[in-house]
């Protein structure tokens, strides 16, 4: 992870662009979310744009593009392709968040589409039980395009406040005060991830 992120940070222009837009919309598409969590992708295109290496305007557009466009394609993927998914091996041994994840998608409808997009597991499965479950497409959309704006913004504005304040703090108090800094916010996000978690669960 820490060899991918430093590769990315080193990255500008269109080739971070495309590589942050195309991690987001894998985690809903493809399940990439199970190896790298789309957020990561989305928080370190806001370090790069506080690192002036993209623009911050073009990245939200690209975040919230890849997140909308991610979850569409899952929809189709669990309505055509649905029950052959969950058969599968990795999906097999995660039957208890599945199951959650679909008492949820069946009490709250389009709510639940809006709702698990700011958790990892439902972030990368509730598009395909959205479009196994039946629900309307232009319903599904309205929730999915309001989840992946929210959050697209967030993650986003996110990773630039980090990568403003590293700056920051390094051109004051020197690069160890900036590293030290960084560090705690990195437990402090783990821990928060971790809790999270949990609570998911």
């Amino acid at each position: 992870m820490k060899g991918l992120t430093d590769w990315l940070l080193g990255l500008h222009g269109v080739v971070v662009y495309g590589m942050v837009g195309l991690l987001v919309f894998a985690e809903d598409a493809l399940f990439v979310g199970f190896v790298l969590p789309g957020e990561t992708a989305g928080i370190l295109g806001g370090v790069t744009a506080a690192l002036g290496h993209t623009s911050l305007a073009l990245m939200l557009v690209v975040v919230i593009g890849a997140a909308i466009l991610g979850d569409t394609v899952g929809y189709e993927v669990g309505r055509y392709f649905g029950p052959r998914l969950l058969a599968s091996r990795f999906l097999t041994r995660s039957t208890d968040r599945l199951e959650s994840a679909r008492r949820m998608l069946a009490e709250r409808g389009g709510t639940a589409v809006f709702l698990g997009r700011f958790v990892a597991f439902f972030r990368a499965t509730m598009p395909a039980l959205a479009g196994m479950s039946g629900m309307r497409y232009l319903k599904f959309l309205a929730f999915n395009a309001a989840g992946g704006i929210v959050w697209g913004t967030a993650v986003v504005l996110v990773g630039y406040l980090a990568g403003n304040s590293y700056a920051r703090v390094e051109k004051t108090f020197g690069r160890v005060a900036a590293l030290a800094v960084a560090g705690v916010v990195v437990i402090a996000i783990v821990v928060w991830r971790v809790r999270r978690h949990r609570v998911s669960r």
